[in-house]
């Protein structure tokens, strides 16, 4: 019961405080001064937008888009930094699509180190001069294979 009172007390003291900063602020904004016409203000010259010729000015000129080939977009995906180098960080983190095609054991779940070990193996087989990052050529042989067989069977 105790604990009903002291809370309806606290809420009406704090309701009460409310209202009293409320009007406070009320009083405040209504003594404020009325904001001058822009006619008669000090800085109305500085409102006015300034004027420039432009007429034999040339801006930067735009980048140029580069077409990439597929093989380049591919690339690209996994080096993030643009180093034209894969390290086995980039090469990792983007292959977590792959997780369900890597369960070796077939048990339907695949653990963070299967995954890892297929992966890391695909990258040292793919890296052949063994200095731990893949040129553009050396990444091209970690291309996919195409499919003999349409996906579908309609």
């Amino acid at each position: 019961m105790n604990r009903i009172a002291l809370g309806a007390i606290l809420a009406l003291v704090l309701t009460g405080v409310g209202l009293f900063w409320w009007q406070g602020r009320a009083e405040v904004e209504r003594g404020a001064p009325p904001p001058l016409p822009l006619e008669t203000a000090e800085f109305a010259d500085e409102l006015e937008l300034p004027h420039a010729v432009v007429g034999d000015l040339l801006g930067p000129e735009p980048p140029q888009a580069t077409e990439l080939t597929r093989e380049q977009r591919r690339f690209f995906r996994y080096d993030r930094d643009r180093d034209l180098r894969i390290t086995r960080n980039e090469m990792l983190s983007s292959r977590t699509d792959a997780f369900r095609k890597l369960d070796i054991d077939g048990n339907n779940l695949l653990t963070f180190e299967e995954w890892a070990v297929a992966t890391v193996d695909r990258f040292e087989g793919a890296d052949t001069d063994g200095n731990d990052w893949l040129t553009p050529t050396e990444f091209a042989t970690t291309r996919p294979r195409l499919r003999s067989t349409p996906a579908c069977r309609c």
